[in-house]
This record gives C-alpha cells, structure tokens and sequence, in this order.
C-alpha cells in the first residue's frame, strides 16, 4: 500500500468522476485513490469503482466537510503519511499534485500545503465567478491579518496535508464551508500552511453548491464560523510536539 492518498469527494459526480481518478493515477500514480461517494443517486461509486478506485460509501448526503472528515478518518486508519484533496468535479489538475508533494516534501515545518489559483506567475484557468471572488479576497485579507502570512486563495479546496494535518482532520473538520474554516483550524493548532501556485478549470459537470445568491450568506456564515473557531481556547501541545519543533 501506498504512504499516499488522493481523497476525492464527490456527490452525483457521474459525468467527471473517470476522467479525474484517470487523470490522478496517470499524473500522481504513488498515489492510491479513495472516492468518497457522498449519497450519490447516479452511480458516482459504481463509475468510481470500475475506473480503479476504492470507493467509500456514505449511505446519504453529509456534505463536503462531512464527507472530507470521512476521508481523513480512512487515511488516518489506514496509516497514510500524506493525503491530497481532489475534487470530483474535475476543476482541480492532478499535474499539480508533485508541485504540493515537493512543497511539503522540501519544508519539514509545514503541515499543509494549498493550491492557489492567485499565485504568480501562473495565470489563466478559472478563478471562480465575480461575485465569489469579493469572497475570496475579503477572506484572504481577514485570514492573512489572523495567520501573519499571506492567504491568497482561502476557498481553495486543492490541499495536501501531512501525518499530523491527517489526524487533525480526523479528529475536527469544518461542516458547511469548510475551506476557510479549515486554515484557521490549523492556525489555533499551530500547524503551519503555505501555499502554491496552480491552475483551475471549470467544472466538468453540476453545479456549485454556492450559487451567486447565496454569496452574502456564505460570507456571514463562515465569517461567524471563523470568529468561533478563534475564540476556541488553543490546545495545549505534548511535551514531545513542543521538543520536536526546537530541534528544527
């Protein structure tokens, strides 16, 4: 077995999910890849299955967060050291997997690693509709202020974590929205996170689960998320967590 793990959620994902397992073990093939079918009706898992996946079902809808804690429960099982989300909907490249492997690999202080479609000098590919867009950068400069670093693209969901961001997420993973949620989480753990530049495309099929008019809901909503997540009292690390770090 592999030390490695592309999580992939997906919910009524039919029309992409072969062409991303595909693209994952042609570009990431020390990767394994765990499809976890969020109460599909339109044999996502059975598409999954046949393209060379394991397939984990949920047996109804739980939603992203729920979903991707499912995932990292698996990994953490299952003793992966590095596992990498990637959607079901083909927009994120697994070309750019060995770029978040490297960037973790090279930094031993890092825990995660997110794909940013903000970066130079990449450019071009998606980067989400206008109206999410104010989103993004209003939660870029609301996370850079909280983490003291730059957070470029805070609803990315391309991210690659290490043993200890696996076991994190086992443990604690945002619901609703959980891209933003889940850098801060990191941060009143003191794990750290760094980004890397990478392309999108569009959705190969659905729909986003955010939709134009929902956009001032979702920025209240996780905004208030992030508020809580910070109020949290931070945990107090083993003695070993804190020697580990001062040997670095």
């Amino acid at each position: 077995m592999s030390r490695h793990l592309a999580l992939v959620p997906a919910h009524n994902e039919a029309g992409a999910i072969a062409a991303t397992i595909e693209a994952i073990q042609a570009q990431a093939p020390q990767f394994d890849v765990l499809v976890i079918d969020d109460g599909s009706s339109d044999g996502t898992g059975e598409l999954a299955t046949a393209a060379g996946a394991e397939v984990l079902r949920l047996p109804f809808n739980l939603g992203i967060g729920g979903a991707m804690q499912a995932g990292y429960i698996y990994a953490e099982e299952n003793d992966y050291e590095i596992a990498v989300q990637v959607d079901g909907d083909g927009q994120h490249d697994p070309s750019f997997i060995s770029a978040l492997l490297e960037r973790l690999d090279h930094d031993a202080g890092l825990n995660m690693v997110t794909g940013s479609r903000f970066l130079a000098p990449v450019s071009g590919g998606y980067r989400s509709s206008a109206a999410r867009r104010v989103g993004i950068r209003f939660f870029s400069w609301l996370l850079s202020l909280v983490t003291r670093q730059r957070i470029t693209d805070p609803t990315s969901g391309f991210r690659m974590t290490d043993r200890r961001g696996i076991e994190l997420f086992a443990n604690d993973y945002p619901n609703d929205y959980p891209e933003v949620e889940a850098i801060v989480l990191m941060h009143t753990h003191r794990l750290r996170s760094a980004e890397v530049p990478v392309v999108m495309s569009p959705r190969l099929t659905g729909e986003s689960a955010i939709s134009s008019s929902q956009s001032v809901y979702y920025m209240i909503k996780v905004l208030l998320a992030v508020l809580v997540a910070l109020l949290r009292a931070r945990p107090v690390r083993e003695a070993a967590d804190a020697a580990a770090e001062r040997s670095r």
